[in-house]
């Protein structure tokens, strides 16, 4: 989960000025929390307490309202009886990793990331987004290798992970869909060395920037465990009081520092 919000906050300066590279400073002035770190928390703040995910995005919405939500969330936010917006988009994915760090079998797993998608991207494929991605958290915090993880994505999700970051980033653009970024952020975790790496190579192929590297963030720090105390301090900086709370509160819950 921390890795997930690290990925947005070191991201957030890429989405509307693009990079194609991994060389560049993971930190700036500019770097801010938004809506996908909001959401995020909002699910682990709901996991903690055992109230339903739609209560708590939405109270982190009148939180958070600036944190750059979508014009489709916001109405379902502000709407007194919300139904969820048959949405095919990448948000059902950017907030569903603490669903994989705090459950214990893959049937739950997929289960709660359905719950956690479902409220507002009843689309088939946000469903699917936000089910590879918080299956593949689950699979990493529980020591699936690599190989293992990209051949239970491609099998059941029917995602093609074929393609390689540097191929992916000759031609990559803007896409907000989960079918257009989850596959290209689960493949910069494969390809990555460590934490750190995931991130430069997430945020290289350009399009959602904050978005990738918060995908691709969580499945990280799942698998590697360990993230650099430079970046965990940087993250907890840009957090404000009670976004740091629920964040300490939930990975020492769940054992994801």
């Amino acid at each position: 989960m921390l890795g997930a919000i690290a990925g947005d906050i070191i991201g957030s300066v890429y989405e509307h000025n693009n990079i194609k590279t991994t060389d560049f400073p993971l930190f700036q002035d500019a770097c801010i929390f938004t809506d996908d770190s909001v959401q995020t928390i909002a699910l682990a703040d709901s996991i903690i307490r055992g109230t339903n995910f739609q209560e708590k995005l939405k109270e982190y919405y009148r939180l958070y309202r600036d944190a750059g939500y979508g014009f489709s969330f916001i109405q379902w936010a502000e709407a007194k009886e919300s139904t969820p917006y048959h949405s095919w988009g990448n948000s059902s994915a950017m907030r569903v990793s603490p669903v994989g760090f705090a459950y214990n079998s893959l049937e739950e797993v997929l289960l709660e990331a359905r719950k956690s998608a479902e409220i507002t991207h009843d689309h088939i494929d946000g469903i699917k987004g936000a089910q590879a991605t918080a299956s593949a958290v689950f699979m990493a915090r529980t020591g699936k290798s690599k190989g293992e993880i990209k051949s239970y994505i491609e099998s059941e999700f029917e995602y093609d992970l074929s393609q390689n970051i540097d191929k992916i980033r000759e031609t990559y653009e803007l896409d907000v869909s989960c079918q257009g970024t989850v596959p290209q952020s689960i493949t910069a975790f494969l390809e990555s060395s460590d934490y750190e790496d995931s991130i430069r190579k997430a945020i290289s192929i350009g399009g959602d920037s904050d978005t990738i590297a918060c995908i691709t963030g969580g499945i990280a720090h799942a698998f590697y465990k360990d993230i650099p105390d430079s970046i965990v301090d940087k993250v907890y900086k840009v957090l404000d009081g009670p976004l740091r709370q629920v964040t300490t509160l939930f990975c020492n819950k769940y054992d994801c520092f």
